[in-house]
């Protein structure tokens, strides 16, 4: 069972967790709008990303016995100067992703609750993940710059595809 004090923590993870994914469409729609579909495949594949993660966050807190309450997702950023501009915004998001996550597991371990911080380990190894895909990209943007190397980058990003990681039982 989890506390009352965990359980809204992670309720308003699930939050951002969609949050997060609903930037990231928000992302796939800019890069559209600049006839870069590679880009925008790259920021759909995360949008689906930062579903399963509050999915699986959502399917947690039900296997706890605990109530998952749905909140307001408040509306993303729409507008950036840049793809670069916009994947460091999204780099950035990431940090703040990452300082929750490292959050939750610190109230975790204050609470005794060693089957949540087990399960959110998982997390901690995905945004490890998540920071290197945005800085490998934020950094290769920098290199190319506006000119030809930009669609070659956007060819690059195009054959990214989303594959449900698969997860042991929780």
């Amino acid at each position: 069972m989890l506390s009352k004090t965990m359980e809204k923590a992670i309720n308003d993870q699930i939050k951002w967790e969609y949050y997060s994914a609903y930037l990231y469409l928000s992302l796939s729609a800019y890069f559209m709008n600049l006839g870069l579909p590679g880009f925008a495949n790259w920021m759909d594949v995360q949008f689906q990303e930062e579903q399963f993660h509050a999915r699986r966050m959502f399917d947690y807190v039900n296997s706890k016995g605990a109530r998952v309450l749905l909140q307001a997702i408040d509306a993303p950023e729409n507008t950036w100067k840049s793809p670069l501009e916009a994947f460091q915004f999204a780099l950035n998001h990431e940090y703040q992703v990452t300082g929750r996550i490292n959050d939750l597991v610190t109230l975790a371990q204050k609470e005794n609750d060693h089957a949540s911080a087990i399960f959110l380990q998982w997390f901690v190894t995905e945004q490890v993940e998540e920071e290197a895909n945005f800085g490998d990209t934020v950094n290769k943007l920098k290199l190319v710059g506006d000119g030809g190397g930009l669609f070659m980058l956007d060819r690059e990003l195009a054959t990214r595809v989303y594959t449900q990681p698969a997860i042991a039982a929780a």
